[in-house]
């Protein structure tokens, strides 16, 4: 059986299942980092760490963005068995995420600092967050190619070789973040620090491994003259592939931005909420990543669909990655709470922080089941060039609920449990919203192939 003729849901779990395990494979890495600084040096330094994460966020959003808009084109252009536009649409992505990535590098390493300070960092952890970040942010120009590369080859359909790449990444920082904690091998004892040097040498690896892998492979994206010669921008292209991203890069900003807000609050009740809220990001990750990877994939199958002109296939995309969410998703949901002190003493050791880290997760973790269908939808119109209506939708949710939901709940008598309250309703009504747009109007109009 041929993989077009296998059914539907076939081809999407095996599409899905690596593209899954890459993301987790991906919150793992950082989850074991977070776990020999928290085990290692300490409460501090894992707090150190977790004020940053919203900061570099931030800084590769539009790269996420472009990567999103390129990947709807690449998806339908692989889906036309259009090789060369594929080859078009990568070089020109990958020149203008050089050239972003650069400028985002020196912009942060620049301004490090001041965004701590303003941030409200705890004093007792910010010279700590100010250096591992500015580490982080040197290697942002490479690690923005590692992001591009691995979302082009989704769009072709190839999962297998980005999970590849995430575990050579993977392996590089678990070992070497012990290494330079603990000065092994003869290598310095560099403290929190430890961490951003090894992310760094994670993603070299992958790159030098991919350029290798796929030429001996002689994979169709693999760097060549006819690939070299696509380097050079096509600005038309480029305007296409913006108009796409943008959005879902703007998106991501008041997404990183609605984070940088939260961890702001949450600074407020000390480095120990600050730790809380470190773990409880890990652990929440692993329910949030397979459900955005149910999105994505959602997205490109759906883009190739349209592509190869297969348009009655979408309905049926859609409800296999509802149904999915409910499974997976829900699943992972279910083993959370089951396991909820067990996942936390991984990052945490102080009895107290533990406790609170355990309430929260018990507020808000069902609420990404109701994330898993709002992004299932999203990414259904995505696919077909409808990018502005998931965006305002999402935007709302962000600008109108979470945000000022988290300020004023924070400030009652509910405090720290007030901020995820508001991340619970926020996820509610996207569905809701989402979910309502793609019955009542993507689905009446037109879709037509963008390449």
């Amino acid at each position: 059986m041929t993989g077009s003729e296998r059914p539907l849901w076939q081809r999407f779990s095996i599409f899905l299942v690596p593209l899954m395990a890459s993301n987790i494979l991906q919150a793992l890495s950082g989850t074991i980092n977070s776990i020999f600084i928290g085990q290692m040096i300490g409460v501090e330094a894992l707090a150190a760490t977790a004020t940053f994460f919203p900061i570099m966020f931030f800084l590769m959003s539009f790269v996420i963005g472009l990567s999103a808009g390129a990947t709807i084109l690449i998806g339908q252009a692989w889906g036309a068995g259009n090789v060369q536009r594929v080859k078009e649409v990568t070089g020109t992505t990958l020149t203008a995420t050089v050239a972003l990535g650069l400028v985002v590098a020196i912009i942060g390493v620049v301004w490090t600092e001041e965004i701590m300070a303003l941030l409200g960092a705890p004093e007792n952890i910010r010279d700590m967050a100010v250096g591992y970040g500015r580490i982080v942010l040197i290697g942002m120009p490479g690690f923005f190619v590692f992001l591009v590369v691995t979302s082009v080859l989704r769009g072709v359909g190839d999962t297998v070789t980005p999970l590849w790449s995430l575990i050579l990444s993977m392996v590089v920082g678990a070992v070497l973040t012990p290494a330079l904690i603990q000065g092994w091998f003869g290598l310095p004892q560099l403290g929190v620090n430890s961490a951003a040097w090894a992310f760094i040498a994670g993603f070299v690896s992958v790159l030098v491994f991919l350029f290798v892998y796929m030429r001996a492979r002689n994979m169709p994206l693999a760097p060549d003259a006819a690939l070299l010669k696509a380097l050079r921008p096509d600005w038309k292209l480029l305007g296409l592939i913006l108009k796409l991203g943008v959005p879902a890069g703007l998106q991501m900003v008041i997404s990183s931005i609605a984070g940088i807000v939260v961890v702001g609050l949450v600074n407020r009740f000390g480095s120990q909420a600050t730790a809380a809220y470190g773990a409880l990001g890990q652990v929440m990750s692993y329910v949030q990543f397979p459900a955005m990877s149910i999105g994505i994939a959602t997205s490109i199958l759906g883009a190739q669909a349209i592509g190869a002109r297969r348009i009655h296939e979408l309905g049926a995309i859609t409800r296999t990655a509802l149904v999915l969410n409910f499974v997976i998703t829900g699943g992972l949901v279910v083993l959370a709470y089951l396991f909820s002190e067990n996942l936390v003493r991984l990052f945490i050791t102080d009895p107290e922080v533990i406790e609170l880290t355990e309430n929260l997760l018990y507020v808000v973790l069902w609420s990404i089941v109701c994330f898993g269908w709002g992004v299932a939808f999203s990414g259904m119109m995505r696919a077909s060039g409808m990018v502005y209506a998931p965006m305002v939708l999402a935007l709302a949710c962000i600008l109108l609920i979470e945000i000022p939901g988290a300020i004023w709940l924070s400030g009652t008598s509910l405090g720290l449990t007030g901020i995820w309250i508001a991340y619970a309703a926020s996820f509610t009504a996207m569905l809701i919203l989402q979910g309502a747009w793609y019955q009542f109007v993507w689905k009446r109009k037109p879709i037509v192939a963008l390449v």
